[in-house]
């Protein structure tokens, strides 16, 4: 016999951040404000292209970039084809550089999307020269000089040996020569003056042609790390570019994570998988629903904090997949409860210090926040 149920939608059906363990506000206005800081710091005559590649270090591209290009950004910059892709479906005339270059056989790829390749290496030289033959046109590109990093990037040698070659450079228009340095957590470095000497020589190989030297950080180095371009990234999204001075730029994202239950737990009672952490005491617990497969490092176990309210609490036992535990015992009565919040990332807790209690740094936080989230972009 079958049995005909109708329920009410509204009964089952609840908004999408109802549903979510977890809610990531993140702040547009915050990332403009900290792009223009940005843009205060650089010497007259030096511009900026945003770094949006992982997806905007996991903020949204599709929403960010556009929020800066509304605020004068005119080049992005991303990291692999396909995300320059969909980046051109978000913005119509920015440039945008793709940092890894042209694969094999993805050259038409870069021509129809109107996406400028980063040369990395001389067989890529190759192929985007034999494609300009194709399309019977100089086509546009940057240049990548290795001068100290030792990941990608032309030699001294192979940039001197395409400087050279007629052919190549009436089929490319070199429109940038790049390079990235190693050590922008220290500035004072000796490899940071070095790469600065090479990148002069390397420029001086084609003069005319603008440079583009520091990141994030290497904008605080000073003027002579400026050149004509600069590629700010995780400042942008609140990442502190100053290692162990005030960071001066504005928090960006906001993770606040439900609370699924309270419990009261006596002494010599554990905590989590492994039994890592006991209570010293009659102990308040409140268990949040997110975990390592939200982007929240394990390496936080026993040792990372929240926000419950103004007051930080402590995260006891290990991170599990989908859970974290925090003792709230001194936390004031009814802050907790079942139904209620408690800030992952925000406040006093901003991304470097979720970072510094891992053991990472607040690129590896930001560009690991998990899908299951429910994200809210705010401030545009």
């Amino acid at each position: 016999m079958t049995v005909n149920v109708r329920l009410r939608e509204s009964s089952f059906v609840a908004d999408a951040s109802a549903r979510a363990g977890a809610i990531l506000a993140i702040d547009l206005g915050a990332i403009v404000a900290n792009w223009r800081l940005l843009l205060a710091r650089l010497k007259p005559g030096t511009r900026a292209a945003a770094v949006v590649k992982a997806d905007a270090y996991g903020l949204g591209a599709a929403k960010v970039a556009p929020a800066l290009a509304r605020a004068g950004c005119a080049r992005f910059c991303v990291a692999t084809l396909d995300e320059g892709i969909a980046l051109r479906g978000a913005l119509v005339e920015p440039e945008i550089l793709v940092f890894s270059g042209p694969l094999a056989g993805t050259e038409s790829d870069y021509v129809e999307h109107r996406l400028t390749p980063v040369l990395n290496a001389p067989d890529q030289i190759e192929r985007w020269e034999d494609a300009a033959r194709m399309a019977n046109q100089s086509l546009a590109a940057a240049l990548h000089v290795d001068t100290g990093l030792s990941r990608l990037g032309l030699s001294d040698a192979q940039l001197r040996e395409f400087v050279g070659d007629r052919a190549a450079r009436a089929a490319i228009d070199v429109v940038l020569l790049m390079s990235h340095f190693a050590v922008t957590e220290e500035p004072g470095h000796p490899l940071n003056q070095t790469q600065r000497e090479r990148f002069v020589a390397a420029r001086a190989l084609l003069p005319g042609v603008p440079g583009s030297l520091a990141s994030s950080a290497g904008i605080f180095f000073g003027p002579d790390s400026q050149h004509d371009w600069v590629r700010p990234g995780a400042a942008l999204y609140g990442v502190n570019p100053l290692p162990g001075k005030p960071n001066p730029m504005a928090q960006v994202v906001h993770l606040q994570a439900k609370i699924l239950q309270t419990r009261y737990i006596d002494a010599g009672v554990t905590v989590g998988y492994g039994a890592t952490w006991r209570a010293s005491r009659p102990t308040r617990l409140a268990t949040a629903a997110a975990g390592y497969a939200d982007g929240l490092p394990r390496a936080l176990s026993n040792r990372g904090s929240a926000l419950l309210g103004d007051r930080l609490v402590p995260l006891v036992g290990r991170v599990s997949m989908d859970l974290m535990v925090f003792d709230v015992t001194d936390a004031p009565e009814g802050a907790a409860h079942e139904g209620g919040s408690i800030t992952l990332i925000g406040g006093v807790l901003g991304v470097d210090a979720v970072a510094a209690a891992a053991g990472t740094n607040g690129y590896e936080i930001l560009t690991s926040l998990g899908r299951r989230y429910h994200r809210v972009w705010t401030g545009s």
